[in-house]
C-alpha cells in the first residue's frame, strides 16, 4: 500500500492508499461521517461509512475533535463537487494525537485574534494558499533572474550605513561600533554589479517605524536587482517582464490555491500583458488635482495610499509613475538630464488599491556630484567611502530596483491585509515569551 500526500490524489484514483493528516472539521449522520482533512499539501474530504468500518470505530470517529492527527487508509475517488476534485473513502483510521479546545474554530475570527494565534492559524486554508503562492513567487523569482543572467549576491543584514536615511533604522552595537539592521541591500548590490554585471539579492529588510496601516511592515523581504550598463528605461522593461513572469507562474502553478482564496484568474491574466503604462510624476499630480478628490495636493508631495489607489484605478494594469522630485527620494539616484528638480526614477503601482510594489532608479555615477549630495544631507562621509569608490574605479551607467515580497503577494492573492501574507508576525507586541 502506497503512502501518499493529498496533493497526489489524482495519480491514485480507485486505489487504496495511506495518508497522514489532521482533522479540520466534521459532520455526521446515523450511518455516514464526512471528515474535512488536511496534510500540508492540500485539503479534501474523507467519507466514512458505518457499515464498512464497524460501530466501534465509527463512534470513535464521531468523537474526534478539530486538529486531531490521524493515519488514514482508504480508496481515492474523484469528487467534481469540491475545489480539490478528489476525496477518500476511509476503510480504517488511527488517531495519532488528540486535540481539545482548538481556539481557531470554523467561524469567522478578527485579524488581531488570528495574529495572536498565528502559530496555529498557519494550518488554515487561507494561510495555506497564501504560503503556497508565496513559495511559487520565490521559486519563479530565482527562475526569472537565472534565465536573465543574474547572479544572486547576499547583502549583509548588519550594516554601518543607511541607503535611505537613518530615521527608520534599528540601531544596535557591533562590538565597539554602532550598526543597523539593514533597510536595503542595494548599495552592496551596486558594488557587486561592478564585478558581475547583473546581480540580485533576496533577504530581510527592516524599518524602525510602527506598522500603522495594512500596507506596512517592520520586517519584510526584498528582491533587489542591480544591473551594470543599463539605463532607466531598460530597467523598466526588466521590471515589467519580471512582474508579468511572477503572475503567469502563479496562474500556471497555483490554480487550486487561487480557488481557495476566491481570486479570479481572469483578473490576474490582464497583468501578464505588456507593456505596462507609464505616466510622469508631473502628469500624476495633474490627474490628482483635476479629479477634485485631492484639492490640497501640490507638486513636491509624496503619494500616500489614497493617491496611489486613485492613480492605479485609472489603468487596468500596473502603472509606472516616473521621475519624482529629488526632495522625496534617496540620495543615490541620478538626476534627470534636462531638469534639476527630479530624478530618473520610477515606482510601479499595483492595481486594485495595493500601491507601490517596486521602487527603482538609475544611479548617480559622478563621484563629485554624489559626494556633494552626501555632504549636503549631513551623512557620515567615511561610511560611504567604499560606495564612492565605485565611482572612481571604472564607473558605468547602472540601474536597479527593489520589490517588496509581502506587498506583491498581498496584491497577487487579492488579500485585504498585508500581514496575512507573512509567515509569522514580527511586531514586538505580538511576540510571545
Amino acid at each position: 500500500m502506497k503512502q501518499i500526500n493529498i496533493i497526489d490524489s489524482k495519480d491514485y484514483v480507485d486505489q487504496e492508499v495511506e495518508i497522514g493528516g489532521w482533522l479540520t472539521d466534521k459532520r455526521s449522520s446515523g450511518k455516514i461521517a464526512f471528515l474535512q482533512l488536511r496534510d500540508g499539501t492540500g485539503f479534501f474530504q474523507g467519507v466514512v461509512l458505518k457499515n464498512q468500518v464497524g460501530e466501534e470505530l465509527f463512534e470513535e470517529i464521531k468523537r474526534l475533535r478539530q486538529e486531531s492527527s490521524l493515519k488514514i487508509v482508504g480508496t481515492i475517488h474523484k469528487d467534481d463537487r469540491s475545489h480539490f476534485g478528489y476525496e477518500i473513502e476511509i476503510s480504517s483510521l488511527e488517531v495519532l494525537g488528540t486535540s481539545e479546545d482548538y481556539p481557531i474554530t470554523p467561524k469567522e475570527h478578527g485579524v488581531d485574534f488570528l495574529l495572536d494565534h498565528r502559530h496555529l492559524w498557519l494550518r488554515s486554508k487561507k494561510p495555506y494558499a497564501i504560503m503556497k503562492i508565496r513559495n511559487e513567487v520565490i521559486r519563479a523569482t530565482y527562475e526569472f533572474f537565472n534565465k536573465e543572467g543574474f547572479i544572486k549576491i547576499d547583502a549583509p543584514i548588519l550594516t554601518s550605513s543607511a541607503p535611505e536615511g537613518t530615521t527608520e533604522l534599528f540601531k544596535t552595537k557591533y562590538f565597539d561600533r554602532e550598526a543597523y539592521l539593514s533597510q536595503s541591500g542595494q548599495l552592496y548590490e551596486e558594488a557587486a554589479a561592478m564585478a558581475y554585471d547583473k546581480v540580485f539579492s533576496f533577504g530581510p529588510a527592516f524599518r524602525a517605524e510602527k506598522s500603522k496601516t495594512r500596507r506596512h511592515l517592520i520586517e519584510f523581504w526584498m528582491i533587489e536587482p542591480e544591473m551594470a550598463f543599463m539605463h532607466q528605461e531598460e530597467s523598466l522593461e526588466v521590471q515589467e517582464r519580471y512582474i508579468a513572469f511572477l503572475v503567469q507562474s502563479v496562474l500556471d502553478n497555483c490554480q487550486y490555491e487561487l480557488k481557495l482564496l476566491d481570486r479570479d484568474p481572469k483578473i490576474l491574466e490582464k497583468y501578464t500583458k505588456l507593456p505596462y503604462p507609464r505616466v510622469s510624476y508631473d502628469k500624476a499630480i495633474e490627474m490628482l488635482q483635476e479629479s477634485g478628490e485631492f484639492p490640497d495636493t501640490k507638486w513636491g508631495d509624496d503619494f500616500g495610499s489614497p493617491e496611489e489607489t486613485f492613480l492605479a484605478e485609472q489603468f487596468d494594469k500596473p502603472v509606472f509613475v516616473l521621475n519624482y522630485p529629488k526632495a522625496i527620494k534617496p540620495f543615490y539616484m541620478k538626476p534627470h538630464p534636462t531638469r534639476d528638480d527630479v530624478y530618473l526614477c520610477a515606482d510601479l503601482l499595483a492595481p486594485e488599491g495595493y500601491g507601490e510594489i517596486i521602487g527603482g532608479s538609475e544611479r548617480e555615477t559622478d563621484y563629485d556630484k554624489l559626494l556633494q549630495v552626501i555632504r549636503d544631507k549631513g551623512m557620515n562621509e567615511p561610511d560611504y567611502e567604499w560606495y564612492l569608490d565605485l565611482r572612481k574605479y571604472g564607473t558605468v551607467p547602472h540601474s536597479g530596483f527593489g520589490l517588496g515580497l509581502e506587498r506583491a503577494i498581498t496584491w497577487i492573492t487579492g488579500e485585504d491585509h498585508i500581514r496575512e501574507a507573512i509567515p509569522f508576525p514580527r511586531l514586538l507586541n505580538r511576540l510571545k515569551p
